[in-house]
């Protein structure tokens, strides 16, 4: 019996301990409930420029495969980015912000190709200056129009998500310069 009695004041001191400790991690202050969910629509061309001086988009890697300038197609390079935003297809429009990353040639069908890209784009100017969606999709560039998925953001696109539909402006076979025409739907908070 007495054995009993003290296992009964041992766990009534652990219980009385543990609402006391729950009592340390109250919230104090108002609880800030969740905002309206908001979507934005942006339309801005991506310039991607991989010849002449000051290239936006370099080679970083590459497969064995694909080592000499004479393979049908770049499969398995990889390529970092640091490429302008901009507000026309022009090349001496208003800079509106820049998209850095990466993407990766995963064709092999060179009437096929398409790339799996990650890019962070970031806006420097106007209401969202300072803010960035995050996208990580894959980009089948020989189709006129493709969506790719946003994943992410920052600043007032926090946990944002949505879509960006693509058309190619303007495309260089020779060199791989492209503009590209970006509209995204972006839902965030």
């Amino acid at each position: 019996m007495e054995a009993a009695r003290t296992i009964f004041v041992c766990a009534l001191i652990v219980f009385v301990a543990a609402v006391t400790a729950n009592d340390d991690y109250q919230i104090e202050g108002p609880i800030e409930y969740v905002k309206a969910e908001k979507v934005t629509h942006l339309q801005f061309y991506l310039h991607d420029i991989l010849s002449g001086p000051n290239p936006t988009a370099v080679r970083v890697a590459q497969s064995n495969r694909t080592t000499d300038d004479k393979s049908p197609t770049p499969f398995g390079s990889v390529y970092a980015i640091d490429d302008h935003l901009r507000v026309g297809p022009e090349p001496n429009s208003t800079i509106i912000g820049n998209a850095q990353g990466l993407y990766l040639v995963s064709s092999q069908d060179p009437s096929k190709f398409t790339i799996v890209m990650y890019a962070d784009f970031e806006l420097t100017t106007g209401k969202f200056n300072g803010s960035s969606i995050s996208v990580f999709s894959r980009n089948p560039v020989y189709m006129k129009q493709r969506d790719l998925a946003i994943v992410g953001g920052r600043g007032q696109f926090r946990m944002a998500r949505g879509f960006v539909l693509v058309q190619t402006s303007y495309f260089n076979g020779t060199n791989g310069d492209a503009i590209l025409q970006y509209t995204a739907t972006i839902h965030h908070y």
